[in-house]
């Protein structure tokens, strides 16, 4: 927009200044022409600047923030064979019962593909009814396959209503503990 103005009134001050030129004083019939140079006094240049008119446009919502509120506080994995794990993770929500809880939880591989027990379920593990009387609450899920080569995954919850976006846990698979995870073997 400012370019847009800056280029209008360089515009026009070009114009002033040509206009200025044709404008200086010629002989008529009845004048001598002067060849001395002129004496006279340096024109100052006019600038016109024009202000648009107010354009209506339509406001801008910013984008929504992520309202999920389904927390991973803490997970505790124990390894129960060479590639096999259990979690036992700790979730927390405000659910207020049927139309609002926390449904389910991941364990997710650093390539993002979610480790599942059973390829029907939607989750790692599926919390199939409210805890609004229980929190924060903890569900274990045994039978989880993670290959030898991966060291690291993540844990996260999932909200009937607001989906993933809450609290997720790294997990090192390497280490006895962290601040909110601890391994057993």
């Amino acid at each position: 927009m400012i370019r847009y103005i800056f280029t209008i009134c360089m515009i026009l001050f070009v114009v002033g200044c040509q206009t200025d030129e044709t404008n200086s004083q010629q002989p008529t019939e009845n004048e001598e022409l002067i060849t001395e140079a002129p004496t006279k006094e340096p024109v100052e240049p006019t600038v016109t600047v024009m202000v648009a008119e107010p354009i209506d446009v339509e406001p801008v919502e910013a984008p929504a923030t992520n309202t999920a509120n389904a927390d991973v506080t803490f997970v505790r994995a124990t390894s129960t064979g060479e590639d096999t794990w259990t979690f036992h993770v700790t979730v927390e929500h405000p659910d207020t019962g049927w139309e609002d809880y926390a449904d389910g939880w991941d364990v997710v591989l650093p390539d993002g593909t979610v480790v599942k027990p059973d390829a029907a379920s939607p989750f790692t593990r599926l919390l199939a009814h409210p805890h609004e009387n229980e929190q924060p609450f903890t569900r274990s899920q045994s039978n989880i396959t993670i290959p030898a080569d991966i060291t690291s995954i993540t844990v996260r919850a999932h909200d009937l209503v607001d989906g993933f976006g809450g609290k997720e846990v790294i997990v090192d698979l390497s280490a006895v503990s962290g601040t909110d995870f601890e391994i057993t073997r």
